[in-house]
C-alpha cells in the first residue's frame, strides 16, 4: 500500500528528513594549518587575505601603506541559537609616513549563520562585522616603559570599515562553493544515483550545528518516488562530551529507500548457476525434468523481487530482507523453466566507512525460506529442493549483493573533506556515525 500511495504523490512533494548531521564545536574549530610567518603586503595565500595586492589598492582598506601581514588568530566558535562567530587577529606593519612604520593589530569579529538561498542551497552569510585597529608597543618602547600614545580615534581613522567587512564577505565565497557540493548527485551503481537535499536552514544547540537532509534517488536520470516513512525522523543529539568533529545519522527509512532504489534499477534481478544440478531423484515428482536433464544442461535460478526489500535496524545489527521469486530451469538455446518458488532471505549487513563512502556488505545469511509456487507439491519434494538449492542461495545471494554495492554509497559531504576515525553504531531505527574531518591538501 505504501508503494502504491507513493506513486500517486510526486517525489519532490514528500519532504521529510531521513538523515542528517551535527557539526560539533570541535568540528567548527578544526582547520588544516601550517606554520606562518610575516609576509609582504602583496600577500599570497591565507596570510595576505586582508592585505591588498598593490600599494595603490591597499589604501582602499587602510589609509597607509601595509608592509607586512601575519595572521595570529583565526577561529570559528558556536553561538547558541544564533550561529557562529568568526574571530581574526592580524599583525600589520604599516607605514603611515615616509619614515614612520608602526606595528598594528587588526581584530575582526563577524557573526555568521547559514541560511537557505532561493536555489535551495545552504549559504554562509554575515549578519554583523566589527573591525578594530590598535597600535602595538615595540620592544624598544617597552624597554623605555614608554606608553603607547596613539589615541583610539586616530587609529580608527586608518580603517575603512566598509572595505574590511567586504573582505570578510569574500572569505565566504570559497566555503559557499563547497556547501553547494553537498547536494551534488553521487553514483551508487551505473544507473542509480543519490542526492542529499537540505530541507531547511540548520539549527543551533549546545551540541552543535544541526542539519536535516532528505535522500533522493534517481534511476537512469529520473527521480523515483520513495515509500513514505511511517515514522518521522529527527536527529539524535550526541553526548555533550563527544570529541568527534561530526556525527552523521541515518534512519531505517534511509536504508529501505536505498534498497528500494536499487530494486527499481533492477539490481536484484539475479541469475544464479546451481553448482549441484538437480539429481534424478526429482524426476518422479517433476516428470518434465527428465527431458531437460538428459543432455546434462546447466541449471540456473532466475530470481526477481516480488515485493520491495526492507531494512530492519535493531540494537547492534542491521538486517536486509529480500523477497524474491525464483524460476528454476535449464539453459540450452533458451531458458526452460520447470519450477517456480518464492525465496525470502534475511541477510545481516555490515556497515563501515572509507573516506566519504559508506561500505555496505552482506556479511551472512541469517534466514532463508523457500516455498514452492505449486500448492500440490508434496513435502518430500519440498525438502529435496531445499537440500539442492539452499547451499547455492546461501552463498550466491550475499555475493551478488556485495557485487552490486562494491563501490559503496557516498555519504553527505562537502568537497575537499574526508572522514576519519569513524565509529559506526547501529541502534534501533537509526545508525550513528561519529567521525572526524580531514581536509585534503589543495594542489598548487
Amino acid at each position: 500500500l505504501s508503494i502504491f500511495l507513493s506513486l500517486l504523490v510526486p517525489a519532490h512533494t514528500i519532504r521529510s528528513p531521513d538523515c542528517g548531521g551535527i557539526l560539533t564545536p570541535s568540528g567548527l574549530k578544526y582547520r588544516k594549518s601550517r606554520p606562518t610567518s610575516p609576509t609582504p603586503a602583496a600577500g599570497r595565500g591565507g596570510s595576505g587575505t586582508f592585505s591588498a595586492e598593490t600599494p595603490n589598492s591597499s589604501t582602499r582598506i587602510f589609509r597607509s601603506q601595509i608592509n607586512t601581514v601575519k595572521v595570529d588568530e583565526f577561529s570559528l566558535t558556536l553561538v547558541r541559537d544564533t550561529g557562529m562567530r568568526l574571530s581574526i587577529d592580524v599583525d600589520l606593519g604599516i607605514t603611515s609616513a615616509p619614515s614612520t612604520t608602526k606595528e598594528m593589530q587588526l581584530s575582526i569579529l563577524a557573526d555568521l549563520h547559514v541560511e537557505m538561498n532561493p536555489e535551495g542551497n545552504l549559504e554562509l552569510v554575515t549578519s554583523a562585522c566589527k573591525p578594530t585597529l590598535e597600535e602595538l608597543q615595540s620592544t624598544e618602547e617597552m624597554d623605555r616603559s614608554a606608553p603607547c600614545t596613539s589615541s583610539g580615534s586616530d587609529v580608527d581613522k586608518q580603517i575603512n570599515v566598509e572595505k574590511i567587512c567586504l573582505e570578510v564577505s569574500k572569505l565566504l565565497l570559497f566555503p559557499n562553493e563547497r556547501l553547494m557540493s553537498l547536494a551534488a548527485p553521487f553514483p551508487i551503481t551505473p544507473s542509480c544515483q543519490v542526492r542529499y537535499v537540505p530541507l531547511a536552514a540548520p539549527m543551533y544547540s549546545e551540541q552543535g550545528f544541526i542539519i536535516s537532509l532528505q535522500a533522493t534517488f534517481q534511476v537512469s536520470g529520473t527521480a523515483i518516488p520513495l515509500p513514505v516513512s511511517p515514522v518521522p525522523f529527527s536527529m539524535p543529539e550526541p553526548a555533550r562530551s563527544s570529541p568527534s568533529h561530526l556525527t552523521l545519522a541515518f534512519s531505517e527509512h534511509f536504508y529501505t529507500s536505498l534498497f528500494f532504489a536499487l530494486e527499481t534499477a533492477g539490481a536484484f534481478n539475479m541469475t544464479i548457476l546451481v553448482r549441484t544440478p538437480p539429481c534424478p531423484e526429482i524426476t518422479p515428482f517433476l516428470p518434465q525434468t527428465g527431458s531437460l536433464f538428459q543432455e546434462d544442461l546447466p541449471v540456473v535460478l532466475q530470481a526477481a523481487t516480488r515485493s520491495s526489500p526492507r531494512v530492519v535496524l535493531e540494537e547492534g545489527k542491521a538486517i536486509l530482507k529480500l523477497f524474491l521469486t525464483a524460476q528454476i530451469g535449464a539453459v540450452s538455446s533458451v531458458f526452460q523453466s520447470f519450477l517456480s518458488m518464492n525465496v525470502d532471505v534475511s541477510a545481516r549487513l555490515h556497515l563501515s566507512v572509507t573516506d566519504t563512502r559508506m561500505i555496505i556488505s552482506a556479511a551472512a545469511i541469517e534466514d532463508i525460506e523457500l516455498s514452492l509456487a505449486a500448492s500440490d507439491v508434496g513435502p518430500v519434494l519440498a525438502a529435496l529442493l531445499e537440500e539442492l538449492f539452499l547451499p547455492t542461495i546461501r552463498e550466491e545471494v550475499p555475493a551478488q549483493i556485495n557485487e552490486i554495492l562494491r563501490e559503496g554509497v557516498f555519504l553527505p559531504h562537502i568537497a575537499s573533506f574526508t572522514y576519519t576515525n569513524v565509529n559506526v553504531t547501529v541502534h534501533r531505527d537509526y545508525v550513528l556515525m561519529p567521525c572526524n574531518l580531514q581536509l585534503e591538501a589543495r594542489s598548487g
